[in-house]
């Protein structure tokens, strides 16, 4: 998975009511139940149906740190998925996103101005649209260039042009470098 792509997963997890469940039995019992048999969810995790089993059990208790860190990762993908929706629904209807990220940041303007991209430290308040488009994108299977593009975007409106009151012939910014992104909703 991308950095984008994991802060954004990350954002919608804060708005979990539960947490996902801590012991690698329940772990299992729950993809089991979520997709429909043994045979599938260990196809998934790379093991045997015969470990799955096991693990439904509680016959093994402690799972090697490669397959902890699967199971882990799945429950998460499919953990609350309608409060993971409404918290989508809602940064993209009403609420947008906030990014928080240090990052080379710079632009393409007109001969004359200081287009000079340096290290910044930002926290913006994007509007719903970009929090749409930034969702739209990730689940339509979008790369992390992509995402960056769109998050780009974004911090040129909002950040850079003031919403249209300066800077108006902004052409490109650049957003490279990344050593910190997160986003909340």
């Amino acid at each position: 998975m991308s950095l984008f792509g994991n802060g954004l997963d990350a954002a919608v997890q804060k708005a979990f009511t539960r947490p996902i469940p801590k012991s690698a039995g329940v772990r299992m019992r729950y993809l089991v139940k979520q997709l429909g048999g043994t045979k599938a969810v260990a196809q998934m995790l790379r093991v045997s149906q015969r470990t799955v089993e096991r693990y439904v059990k509680d016959q093994i208790k402690r799972p090697r740190p490669d397959l902890a860190a699967r199971l882990e990762r799945e429950v998460n993908k499919r953990w609350q998925p309608q409060i993971r929706a409404k918290a989508k629904a809602r940064a993209a209807a009403t609420d947008g996103i906030v990014i928080d990220t240090r990052a080379r940041l710079g632009y393409t303007a007109p001969i004359g101005s200081t287009d000079q991209d340096r290290i910044r430290h930002l926290t913006v308040a994007l509007p719903p649209v970009y929090a749409a488009r930034l969702f739209e994108a990730q689940e339509a299977g979008a790369g992390d260039q992509e995402l960056q593009e769109i998050a780009a975007e974004a911090l040129k409106e909002v950040y850079f042009q003031d919403g249209g009151r300066r800077a108006g012939s902004l052409e490109e910014v650049r957003f490279t470098d990344i050593e910190h992104l997160e986003f909340d909703l």
